[in-house]
């Protein structure tokens, strides 16, 4: 008989790394955000001034919660293989 959980570790392990990369991203776009600053009145806006816009930072909270929910599900997962594993390891044997 062959025990093969390597799909569900998989997508465990997947899903820890995809919230992380989320978490990541996230938390340097709110690093990253500045207050917006204040033109002088005789310089013009440019499409360079303009690209400088502050970051959603309402999203990218929404973001970081979604990664971390994200995290503890495929922790879940891993903990539910394991426990599955050693269940029908402990059958068998």
């Amino acid at each position: 008989m062959e025990i093969s959980g390597s799909s569900a570790f998989s997508s465990g392990l997947s899903s820890i790394q995809n919230g992380q990369r989320r978490v990541d991203q996230a938390a340097a776009q709110i690093a990253g955000a500045s207050l917006p600053q204040a033109l002088p009145a005789e310089q013009p806006s440019t499409p360079a001034t303009r690209a400088a816009q502050p970051v959603d930072l309402a999203s990218s909270l929404v973001d970081l919660q979604v990664g971390k929910v994200e995290v503890q599900a495929g922790a879940r997962v891993l903990e539910t293989a394991d426990a599955v594993l050693g269940t029908l390891l402990d059958t068998r044997a």
